[in-house]
C-alpha cells in the first residue's frame, strides 16, 4: 500500500455542464415521511456514467438522502471541474461542496489553493481509513491499477507489458481513452522503456500507434461497447473496470503488466469556498461507511479504502493484486504532471488526436 501513498515527501510528489439532480432523489427521501426536516444540500462534482449512478446507489441513497440530506449530482469531466473551481476561487461561495477526483488531480487543486486540508477530527470513520488513502488534501475513495486488458475473443496470444500493448502492429485494433489522457501518457512512457517523466518517449511511441490507426474513445463506457462489439482487441484499463465488464458478460481479461502496474486512487475533495462544509464532511464520512465501499468492490470492481469493509474471497481475488504486483505498484510524479499538464493536454488535443 507504502507505494500509492502520495503527498508524502518529495520522492512522491504526488478543475461542469449543467447541474443535474439524480432523478428522484428528493422524492424517494421524502417517500412515506421518512425525513422530518431536511439537513440541507450537498452538492457533488463527479463524473457521470456508471460512477455517478453508483454513488447515488450506494453513499447518497443509504446513508445521506435516508438521513435528510438533498444530494445534487453536477456531472462533468474531470479537466471542465477542475476548470469551473479555479474560474471560482476567488468567489466567497463556490457551487459544489465535495468534487470527485484523481488523486493527481486532488493533488493539482490542493497545490494551487482551490482546495481545503482535510479536518479528519470531523470524520467519525477516519480511523478505519487505510494510511495510503489519507492524504491532507482529500480521501481516496477506491483504488485499482491500469492494467493491459485484452479481448478475449480476438486475441491468441494475451500482452504481458504495456510495450506489447502500444506496438504499432496492432493498428486499428489497438483502443486508447481520451479522457484518461494522463494515465496513457504515463503508460506509454514505461511502454517505452522509461520512466514516469519521459514524456519524449511516450510521444513518440503514441504518434505511432495513431499513424498506424490506433482507435480514441471517448469515454470509459465507449470504450466497454466497443470492446463488447469486437472492435478492437487491447488497450489499457483499471483492473476494477474489467472486473465490472466481465460480470456484464463482456469477454475482457487484464494482466498485471511486466514494467509495473500504474497506480490509480480515486478521492473526494472540499473546495475552500464550498457553501456546505457540514455537508461536505457528512459525504466523506458516508463515502467511508463499510457497506458502501463494499458496495463499490461488488459493484465497480474497486478496492475498499477503509480497513473494516468485508469483500468475499472470490471477489477480492478478482478485484485485488497479489503481493508481488502490489510490490510493483507505480506511482506518477505528481509535481511533474501538475507543472506540465497544460501544455501535455495540449499536445494530446492538437497533435495525438488530430
Amino acid at each position: 500500500m507504502d507505494k500509492i501513498r502520495q503527498g508524502s515527501g518529495i520522492s512522491r510528489r504526488s478543475v461542469m455542464k449543467g447541474a443535474a439532480a439524480v432523478a428522484g432523489t428528493a422524492a424517494l427521501g421524502r417517500a412515506g415521511g421518512a425525513l422530518a426536516q431536511s439537513k440541507g444540500k450537498i452538492v457533488v462534482g463527479t463524473w457521470g456514467g456508471d460512477y455517478a449512478r453508483l454513488l447515488n446507489k450506494n453513499i447518497e441513497q443509504p446513508h445521506l438522502i435516508s438521513q435528510g440530506w438533498e444530494v445534487i449530482q453536477d456531472q462533468a469531466g474531470d479537466p471542465q471541474r477542475r476548470s469551473k473551481m479555479l474560474a471560482e476561487r476567488r468567489l466567497p461561495r463556490g457551487t459544489s461542496d465535495v468534487q470527485g477526483l484523481s488523486a493527481l488531480n486532488m493533488y493539482q487543486m490542493f497545490e494551487v489553493g482551490v482546495t481545503d486540508e482535510i479536518d479528519y477530527s470531523r470524520l467519525k470513520n477516519a480511523k478505519n481509513l487505510l494510511p495510503s488513502m489519507k492524504y491532507k488534501y482529500g480521501i481516496g475513495h477506491i483504488y485499482s491499477g491500469k492494467v493491459a486488458v485484452y479481448n478475449a475473443n480476438l486475441v491468441k496470444t494475451p500482452p504481458t507489458s504495456y510495450k506489447d500493448v502500444f506496438d504499432p502492429k496492432h493498428g486499428s485494433k489497438l483502443a486508447i481513452i481520451d479522457i484518461q489522457y494522463q494515465y496513457t501518457l504515463v503508460a506509454a512512457a514505461l511502454a517505452a522503456g522509461g520512466g514516469v517523466t519521459d514524456m519524449d518517449g511516450a510521444k513518440k511511441l503514441l504518434l505511432e500507434v495513431r499513424k498506424a490507426g490506433a482507435r480514441i474513445y471517448p469515454t470509459n463506457e465507449a470504450f466497454a461497447q466497443g470492446l463488447a462489439a469486437d472492435e478492437f482487441e487491447v488497450g489499457i484499463m483499471w483492473k476494477a473496470r474489467t472486473v465490472q465488464w466481465q460480470d456484464k458478460n463482456i469477454n475482457v481479461k487484464s494482466v498485471a503488466p511486466s514494467e509495473g502496474t500504474l497506480a490509480y486512487t480515486s478521492g473526494f475533495v472540499i473546495p475552500k469556498n464550498a457553501p456546505n462544509k457540514d455537508g461536505a464532511y457528512a459525504y466523506l464520512d458516508a463515502m467511508m461507511e463499510p457497506s458502501a465501499q463494499e458496495a463499490f468492490a461488488i459493484d465497480m470492481g474497486y478496492n475498499p479504502t477503509v480497513t473494516n469493509a468485508n469483500v468475499p474471497a472470490e471477489r477480492n481475488e478478482r478485484i485485488g493484486f497479489t503481493p508481488e504486483q502490489i510490490a510493483k505498484l507505480v506511482d506518477m510524479d505528481y509535481g511533474f504532471m501538475t507543472d506540465h499538464d497544460v501544455e501535455l493536454k495540449e499536445w494530446w488535443d492538437k497533435e495525438f488526436k488530430a
